[in-house]
């Protein structure tokens, strides 16, 4: 019996999948195991496998979105009746994805039926040449008997409109008119020389940017936009959000990781600092560490902090998990091998799942502050500015600091201001005296 392959959901928010080619066609045998396609979802480009033994009969979509559960093919025995099985499955789920398919078909069938607006019949000069002018313009040209041929148009195209005609009119009767010769100075030889007309000021041609319609591009939304937008418009329209921010001195901690580069196997970054003091004061404060569920909060015992990864298509999160227990050697290996992995979007579902706490760091971006929207299901994420060399107060004089800017974004659903407030304090001084990231 041929089996109906439809649509799986390859990660915890995926609500379809976009088919980008198949490997297999028509008629090919196919083994348990084999990749069928290649399959884009919210957050990664995956692999579709082959569950059962056959031949691959019906290819239903051969590329474009599909909803969960929606027929995709059907594998069976050589020359079965494959359409009889689709016939029989329960195709509920499945109908989107054909809408899918034959949508362009019919809008191209729409397109061919529009007729475009009749072009008014164009004008003709003296001359019997052909012309493009508006009807309210030719009839005004005729009531002045104007040869319509020697107007310029700033139309469309050309096309000679009223303020053309009307502007020609104006430059036609501010011309001065020859003067008349004296009766008493008729000869020529007493004739004094005639004052030159001045000549009149040249007309400025009006704009004209003539294409038909309005230039523009659209381009469609990536299943990953999707959900983008999808999950941080309920975050932000749900969650009721509050800000923190402090500036940190980040002089010991540029310090430290001169030293430290020394003799790491890996090039510390500061963004591996910040993911160890954050994930050392979670530790410390677990309330920040919880989850809103509805009907209850959910305090989590395990520390995994998600990094924001910008993408070309958008933003991937990959998780850091057991970040409190890690070395920062550890961090920085892993997110540089997760962020890899997220540009050539090859992320797996599980290391992108299991977030308690995000990180969002614009700080090689040149910005100095910005607030970040909580990405769920936690209930904070911290906002990481660059560092900024700028005056400060020390010791009652000015010197030259190195400053960073923090902006915690707090579901007020889980955590107060004092508790958020707390927990931004220990970042703090966590980052303003890094020994104790090594203790």
């Amino acid at each position: 019996m041929a089996e109906v392959i439809r649509m799986p959901r390859m990660s915890d928010t995926m609500e379809e999948g976009n088919i980008i080619g198949w490997l297999k066609k028509e008629g090919d045998a196919v083994e348990p195991g084999e990749t069928l396609a290649e399959v884009e979802t919210d957050k990664a480009t995956m692999e579709l496998d082959a569950f059962v033994e056959g031949t691959l009969l019906h290819i239903a979509v051969k590329e474009g979105p599909v909803p969960i559960d929606g027929v995709i093919a059907v594998i069976g025995e050589a020359g079965e009746d494959w359409k009889a099985v689709l016939a029989n499955a329960d195709q509920s789920n499945g109908s989107s994805a054909e809408a899918v398919e034959a949508a362009p078909a019919a809008q191209e069938d729409n397109t061919a039926d529009e007729t475009p607006e009749a072009e008014p019949a164009p004008a003709s000069d003296d001359s019997g040449k052909r012309v493009k002018a508006s009807p309210l313009a030719k009839s005004m040209a005729k009531d002045a008997g104007v040869d319509i041929g020697k107007i310029s148009g700033s139309g469309d195209q050309g096309r000679i409109v009223k303020k053309d005609v009307e502007a020609f009119l104006e430059r036609k009767d501010s011309a001065p008119a020859p003067a008349a010769p004296s009766p008493v100075e008729s000869t020529p030889a007493a004739a004094a020389p005639a004052a030159k007309p001045e000549p009149a000021a040249p007309a400025v041609a009006p704009f004209t940017y003539a294409t038909g319609e309005a230039q523009y591009e659209d381009t469609p939304i990536s299943q990953m936009r999707k959900v983008i937008a999808r999950r941080l418009g309920e975050s932000k329209f749900t969650a009721p959000h509050f800000y923190l921010t402090v500036e940190i001195n980040m002089d010991k901690a540029v310090s430290m990781r001169t030293h430290i580069n020394e003799i790491a196997p890996t090039k510390i970054s500061f963004n591996d600092f910040v993911v160890k003091a954050c994930a050392a004061a979670l530790r410390l404060h677990p309330a920040i560490n919880s989850s809103w569920l509805g009907d209850k909060i959910r305090h989590n015992k395990d520390v995994n902090i998600g990094v924001a990864v910008a993408v070309p298509d958008g933003l991937l999160v990959p998780v850091v998990r057991y970040a409190d227990m890690k070395t920062l050697s550890q961090i920085n290996i892993e997110v540089k091998t997760l962020a890899g992995k997220a540009k050539d979007r090859r992320l797996q579902p599980d290391e992108m799942s299991g977030n308690t706490f995000t990180i969002s760091n614009l700080g090689m971006f040149g910005i100095e502050e910005f607030t970040a929207i909580i990405n769920p299901p936690d209930s904070c994420i911290m906002a990481i500015g660059g560092i900024i060399q700028k005056p400060i107060v020390k010791d009652g004089e000015i010197v030259v600091g190195n400053m960073m800017k923090v902006t915690l974004s707090c579901d007020h659903r889980v955590v107060d201001g004092a508790t958020g407030a707390q927990f931004l304090n220990t970042v703090k001084d966590i980052l303003e005296n890094p020994i104790r990231l090594m203790v």
